[in-house]
């Protein structure tokens, strides 16, 4: 009788505790998935939301995906370091070691990283398209791919050019395909004594019988240098785009054939040679 009672004293203790931990934890557990279900809805709410906020801005089609997951990601973990501290767990040294393991990471992929921020505005901002041709200082080419890591340009040689994100992003770069006109710029010259008006009309035949020239904002024809050996003009036209170097080149060559038959002449640096005969 005696250890029937025994068993039945230490099983009404084991009971009394199973009981006050039910009653102590029982509420945090509760409460804390309740947390995890409701902010596990909310999360999917707000990745869906940005989702749609991403398509109606155009956001490129390979970095809205990961954009989205990595939100997601983040409200993910900061969801549970709030369960966990709900349920009674000290959630600051598994924030301090997430931290470390953090910094250790961005320290070895500090290039890496910085070259992944760079294209993720270069995707955001969009100061250059797949087909403009830019400018960076150092390269120049047209636009083949935008990657998330880098930017590959194609050289009018068909190099294929790999530039870093990260540079790019936080460097000067010049677009040439942003607008959708350009201006061309000429410098023509032509020796002393020709005419000033003759030298003016015969540049100006030459503009209006193009007819990729735009008319406004109208061309405009002036001197403006008395160079060394020449009377320099400056010739200004408008073009769309595409034709900026047809117009260039096609330009360079009227005139050369245009002078010659209006008799203007075109200057070039001569070098006379004396030779002295000593004996």
């Amino acid at each position: 009788m005696e250890q029937v009672e025994g068993i039945a004293s230490g099983a009404n203790k084991y009971s009394e505790q199973l009981i006050d931990l039910v009653w102590a934890w029982g509420p945090k557990v509760v409460t804390a998935i309740l947390t995890l279900v409701v902010g596990l809805w909310i999360i999917g709410i707000i990745v869906r939301t940005f989702g749609k906020a991403m398509q109606k801005r155009e956001v490129d089609a390979s970095l809205a995906p990961f954009l989205k997951s990595l939100v997601g990601a983040l409200l993910k973990v900061m969801l549970f370091i709030s369960v966990i501290g709900m349920v009674g767990i000290e959630a600051t040294s598994f924030v301090a070691v997430l931290g470390a393991a953090g910094l250790a990471v961005g320290l070895a992929l500090q290039g890496t990283l910085q070259n992944f921020a760079g294209g993720v505005i270069i995707l955001l901002l969009k100061p250059f398209k797949v087909g403009d041709w830019i400018d960076t200082g150092s390269y120049s080419g047209s636009v083949y791919q935008i990657q998330i890591f880098n930017t590959i340009l194609k050289s009018p040689d068909n190099k294929t050019i790999i530039i870093p994100n990260g540079g790019l992003a936080n460097s000067s770069l010049t677009n040439y395909s942003t607008e959708p006109r350009r201006r061309v710029d000429f410098t023509f010259g032509v020796g002393y004594g020709d005419s000033t008006d003759k030298t003016k009309a015969t540049l100006m035949e030459l503009i209006e019988a193009d007819e990729r020239i735009l008319k406004d904002p109208a061309p405009f024809v002036a001197v403006s240098a008395l160079a060394d050996s020449s009377v320099n003009f400056v010739v200004r036209v408008w073009v769309q785009a595409a034709d900026y170097w047809g117009v260039h080149f096609d330009m360079n060559e009227n005139v050369y054939n245009k002078f010659n038959e209006a008799g203007l002449n075109i200057p070039f640096p001569q070098m006379d040679v004396h030779l002295h005969n000593k004996n």
